[in-house]
């Protein structure tokens, strides 16, 4: 169950790091942005963490990176909104936080790299 969840977070992580790099799909929010922006660097992020985390390579480091990260999207774009995330719209910046904090600490799970990777050395 644990690799389904990290394998579900990260492909949903990763279509947003896809549509600020590639503007695809087609009408994705917010579009294509300049890689240099703040959004182009969060949009590298997840395009790159969620691919790792989809394999399950390095998870635990990079879950705990993107943690970081949405918590940062979070403060800096949502919270000077409003304090409650149903008004501001965090809510999505939160769950993502705390998900990838949960795979940070659990790891992986067996169907990834790691697991393959652990299971080689110990051989």
């Amino acid at each position: 169950m644990l690799s389904l969840f990290r394998i579900v977070f990260a492909l949903l992580f990763f279509a947003h790091g896809l549509a600020k790099m590639t503007g695809y799909p087609a009408g994705a929010q917010p579009g294509q942005v300049a890689i240099l922006s703040l959004f182009g660097v969060a949009g590298l992020f997840e395009f790159v963490g969620g691919a790792f985390l989809v394999v399950g390579l390095f998870t635990r480091p990079v879950a705990i990176l993107l943690s970081g990260e949405m918590a940062v999207g979070y403060f800096l774009v949502h919270a000077p909104q409003g304090f409650f995330p149903s008004l501001n719209g965090g809510e999505r910046a939160i769950l993502y936080c705390f998900a990838f904090l949960f795979i940070g600490i659990a790891g992986a799970g067996v169907w990834s790299i790691d697991a393959a990777r652990t299971r080689a050395v110990r051989g």
